[in-house]
């Protein structure tokens, strides 16, 4: 997912101050993005941040946590320039609202690896907003300067005298400070909290079971359904027969919909009973025959077509003819997001209001869709947001809520819709199925001087969020397209071309498929040039000194060109994304049942200024282990319209013991933070293919990497 990189706000719009209802101080902000429209007629903070007579403070979260921490890494950026201690600071889930509108995407939602980004410059300021208004307040009370005053651990401290006053006690006082004109933030060298090591805000709750998940949601006289929807894509409902699952017991109702039916009974037991009793006819539509081999023709021919110029710079075709040229074709199948908590949302419709018990990635476009669905003012949905069992991307999509809401629209009481594993799995919004052509042109002495991208594949954005489109090109699709390197000449070229399989964001998307292909590809050339992986890329990258420093730094701490045994390899590379550089050095051995075996991850990254150190490696971590899984076991097979991978027997996660030891190695910056939710993901998948080939000599232009392939005989 790409978005501007704008996160400029005007003070006038972005901070305003008031006595909170408990008779503290309320700071109220906007975050960028912000619509001027609604600041104009009313101000609608995006966020909040009250301070209490006991000296807490309290956030109301425009973001979401779905297990990259966010709630703890945006809570130090308000604490440190606020001077309060981490522990005191506490938060609660933004309710869907255009007032929480924020920065890169126009509307509320998490993704895009934005967080730490679009909150870094707003929260700072609205923490030393807050520090420089309890200091004045103090300065008033004991008659002194402002400037012989100093703020510490929730408390103002009057330097020469030693007089100390809690921010408590300040609060109300401060509420009457006018708020300052312009405020004064930390340098790098003056962090208490920024870059320290924290332990996370929300850990404890989730060990001992008080944090709650969507899935968890419980609301008086709910009942649960089980839904089955039309197996194949753009397929419907034709009939179904009602008795059987009303004669399990604790079944109440059976519900049909345009493409599927659902059974709510008394608890989910019965409901899944009762949706095994039925079996309800389909009329399949046109898609019924549709297959991975269709679409991959469906792209073949696309590709054959002029596609939007993303990237011009030079003559391609007139390098080439004067040059010797290296081509390869990619492909970048189908991915599920296979997230821990299935999909689900519990949702009430009465006369006037539609209400939700959801976890979501994007509650206003819960508010919009299911607005559209049912007919109703989206300002009548009421969203109630719970921490998120995994994102992924997969819960940017509100196809679930709207599901829910038609559902519950046919009865009077609260439904919690579940969907089984198996519904999840052959009903996603799936990572697209990319075909890349990549060409080069080499110099006499093999140094690559010109570049050529073709991608086709479809538009998530077309679908999604036209308006982030420039002139009909997918913005995301093409992100990190162009590669990082020195090339004289670029051709990046891009086909939007749509299948019936639904499509959507899945952990990285453009960058996470681009580098893939890339740096394979950079593999590719070096080694047919009679080069060093690593000298190759270090000769083509002196003008982009933060990634030629992640890649010195991965390749000297992973011990790169070390001699290793027969059926092992190490494989690197490279990527620039969301802000952030990383690189990473797989080393791998491949038995001769070719099976993969992952010894070691040696990753360097640079994201800017860190701002929770354990939360960059543990998203790195994450991340590692998710593409490392869709390169091992990433297949999704499309037959007769539908999805034939079912559950985890036969779409695979990673498990505990086939996951590497990892080192994750920061490289220190006071550059503005870039994003470390996805880059983990798009570094490593191309760092294993290249390990793969070093052990193997067998070269994967697509994933999964598959043991029947692997196979010495």
């Amino acid at each position: 997912m790409n978005a501007p990189d704008d996160f400029s706000a005007s003070r006038r719009t972005f901070l305003q101050a008031g006595a909170a209802a408990t008779g503290g101080l309320m700071l109220s902000f906007y975050l960028p993005g912000a619509h001027a429209a609604a600041a104009a007629t009313a101000f609608k903070p995006n966020a909040f941040i009250i301070l209490s007579p006991d000296g807490r403070v309290a956030m109301v979260m425009p973001y979401v946590e779905m297990g990259q921490g966010t709630y703890t890494s945006i809570p130090i950026l308000l604490a440190d320039e606020m001077e309060v201690d981490l522990d005191k600071v506490s938060w609660q889930h933004a309710p869907a609202d255009p007032a929480y509108r924020h920065g890169l995407f126009g509307f509320q939602l998490t993704g895009g690896s934005a967080s730490i980004r679009g909150a870094w410059k707003p929260m700072r300021e609205a923490g030393a907003a807050a520090r420089m208004m309890l200091v004045q307040a103090a300065a008033d009370q004991w008659k002194v300067a402002p400037d012989t005053c100093k703020a510490a651990h929730g408390e103002v401290v009057h330097t020469p005298s030693g007089r100390r006053l809690s921010y408590g006690k300040l609060a109300g006082a401060a509420a009457k400070v006018p708020v300052p004109k312009q405020v004064v933030l930390k340098q790098p060298g003056q962090y208490t909290l920024i870059g320290k090591p924290a332990r996370r805000k929300d850990v404890a709750d989730k060990v001992n079971g008080k944090a709650m998940f969507g899935i968890d949601a419980q609301v008086p006289g709910m009942k649960i359904a089980a839904v089955k929807a039309c197996p194949v894509f753009g397929g419907k409902l034709a009939s179904v027969d009602e008795a059987p699952a009303m004669k399990v017991k604790g079944v109440i109702k059976v519900v049909r919909l345009e493409n599927a039916v659902a059974v709510i009974a008394e608890h989910n037991g019965a409901a899944k009973k009762g949706l095994a009793a039925l079996d309800p006819k389909w009329d399949e539509g046109p898609n019924a025959k549709f297959n991975n081999a269709a679409w991959q023709q469906v792209l073949e021919d696309a590709a054959k077509k002029p596609g939007l110029m993303h990237i011009k710079e030079g003559d391609y075709a007139k390098d080439a003819s004067g040059g010797k040229t290296m081509e390869a074709v990619y492909f970048a199948p189908f991915l599920a997001h296979a997230t821990m908590e299935p999909m689900n949302c519990t949702c009430q419709v009465k006369p006037g209001s539609v209400e939700f018990w959801s976890g979501t990635q994007t509650p206003e476009r819960v508010q919009l869709l299911v607005g559209q669905a049912l007919g109703v003012d989206p300002k009548t949905v009421k969203v109630n947001n719970y921490l998120l069992g995994g994102g992924f991307g997969r819960r940017l999509d509100v196809d679930v809520q709207v599901q829910a809401a038609l559902i519950a629209k046919q009865v009077s009481y609260p439904v919690k819709v579940i969907w089984s594993r198996e519904e999840d799995m052959q009903h996603d919004m799936y990572r697209p199925f990319y075909r890349d052509e990549l060409g080069v042109v080499l110099d006499p002495a093999g140094k690559p001087v010109a570049f050529k991208h073709r991608l086709v594949g479809s538009s998530i954005e077309a679908r999604y969020a036209p308006a982030w489109m420039a002139n009909g090109m997918d913005t995301d699709a093409i992100d990190a397209a162009e590669s990082p390197y020195d090339f004289a000449t670029r051709h990046i070229e891009y086909g939007a071309v749509e299948t019936a399989v639904p499509t959507g964001w899945w952990r990285g998307v453009g960058p996470t498929h681009n580098c893939f292909v890339i740096e394979s590809f950079m593999d590719e050339v070096a080694l047919a040039t009679g080069k060093d992986p690593l000298a190759f890329r270090q000769a083509i990258l002196t003008k982009n000194p933060r990634a030629l420093a992640v890649l010195n730094l991965a390749a000297q701490k992973a011990g790169w060109g070390q001699k290793l045994p027969a059926g092992e390899g190490m494989g690197l590379a490279v990527s620039v994304a969301w802000g952030s550089y990383a690189c990473s050095v797989v080393h791998c051995a491949v038995s001769p049942e070719g099976q993969i075996s992952l010894k070691k991850v040696v990753t360097a990254v640079d994201c800017g200024q860190v701002v929770h150190p354990e939360g960059v490696v543990h998203q790195t971590e994450s991340g590692h282990t998710y593409g490392l899984t869709a390169c091992i076991y990433g297949k999704v097979t499309l037959e007769n319209g539908r999805i034939m991978e079912s559950n985890f027997h036969d779409y695979p996660v990673l498990r505990m013991n086939e996951v590497p030891p990892m080192e994750v190695h920061i490289v220190p910056s006071t550059e503005s933070p870039g994003g470390m939710g996805e880059i983990g993901t798009s570094v490593i998948k191309p760092a294993l293919a290249n390990a793969v080939f070093a052990a193997t000599g067998k070269r994967f232009r697509r994933t999964p990497f598959e043991a029947e392939q692997l196979k010495r005989t």
